[in-house]
């Protein structure tokens, strides 16, 4: 692992994170000949650039169009990971020139915001993405199960029941559980169960409703899964194909990022141009773990980042793919 990238995992401070930030910038306008030719049509001089809100976002489609790559190493990458996307929909590829960044980043990312992995049992209902090859989703969470060292952990396709009875004897016996499923698969498994279970089991949501059912507001979604789960809140987490780096919500839809990522709000109408906290725009994220690839973003999600630099999920923009973030419409 490169020096680079040992700082940037070791990230604690703001100064750091901007620091940091830009020598990723200049590295990778140097390096990532897609992204250098994105600021060349924006007629961007790297020496310009002086912070954070000066440097340009790569739209996220030209993952789908482009090989996204700022590796210095010339060698094949050790993963290739794709979006879900639709039937219809052409696939965002991201190459992933060092798999153990990646690795490295989610590990540290759960531990910040929940601990030692071995502390729970992880049970994972993910049909949309485990019937699909390539999701990054499947890799930490297949990763993270084997690190729980929890012979009770694992994934779960359609067999809700089996699962239901699995979370009733875990829970009797007092163990920590975190249950991370995609939305509309959630929904399912309540309706199966004939009471609630506990306030202590994690429930997690991602990936939204992957056209499987009808969306839900966030506030409405989460009151379901509250009542029939029996737990205060619901968690989610926020990440996609093109990111290497995870947010967290412990409730409420509000999002944390790790110390090496962050998130921006551009104006709808001005893409180059980054709001003030406490306006909704399209989602930038800087993800720093991005090193190889392209850590600048414009996403097709829409949101709100508060004064703490923590973030909500608002939306979509009209004409996007379906695609596995959150995508809960409030």
């Amino acid at each position: 692992m490169s020096t680079l990238t040992e700082k940037i995992l070791a990230i604690k401070t703001e100064s750091d994170f901007e620091e940091t930030a830009l020598a990723v910038f200049r590295l990778q306008h140097e390096h990532c000949l897609v992204y250098r030719q994105f600021c060349d049509v924006l007629k961007i001089n790297p020496a310009e650039i002086i912070s954070v809100n000066d440097i340009p976002f790569l739209p996220i489609e030209f993952f789908k169009t482009h090989t996204v790559t700022s590796s210095v190493v010339d060698k094949l990458p050790s993963k290739i990971f794709t979006s879900s996307g639709t039937t219809s929909s052409v696939q965002g590829k991201h190459y992933v020139a060092d798999i153990s960044i990646y690795e490295e980043s989610f590990r540290k990312g759960f531990e910040l915001f929940y601990g030692n992995i071995e502390e729970y049992c992880l049970l994972a209902l993910l049909p949309s993405y485990l019937e699909r090859e390539g999701s990054s989703l499947v890799y930490m969470v297949d990763d993270l199960i084997k690190r729980s060292r929890n012979h009770d952990s694992g994934f779960y396709l359609h067999n809700l029941n089996e699962l239901s009875e699995k979370l009733k004897s875990l829970l009797a016996k007092g163990q920590k559980v975190i249950l991370l499923g995609v939305t509309y698969a959630l929904l399912d498994l309540a309706e199966l169960l004939s009471a609630p279970l506990s306030e202590e089991l994690i429930v997690m949501e991602t990936g939204g409703m992957k056209g499987k059912r009808k969306e839900l507001l966030r506030e409405e979604l989460h009151q379901i899964l509250c009542e029939k789960f029996g737990v205060n809140v619901i968690h989610s987490e926020y990440g996609m194909t093109e990111l290497l780096s995870q947010a967290y919500s412990k409730g409420n839809g509000i999002f944390q990022c790790p110390p090496w990522m962050k998130v921006l709000v551009r104006d709808v109408n001005d893409p180059l141009k980054i709001l003030d906290r406490g306006k909704t725009g399209g989602i930038n994220v800087i993800d720093l773990a991005n090193i190889n690839s392209c850590s600048f973003i414009a996403t097709q999600d829409l949101g709100i980042r508060h004064n703490d630099g923590s973030f909500e999920v608002s939306g979509r923009f009209d004409n996007s793919d379906l695609r596995g973030c959150n995508l809960l419409v409030q």
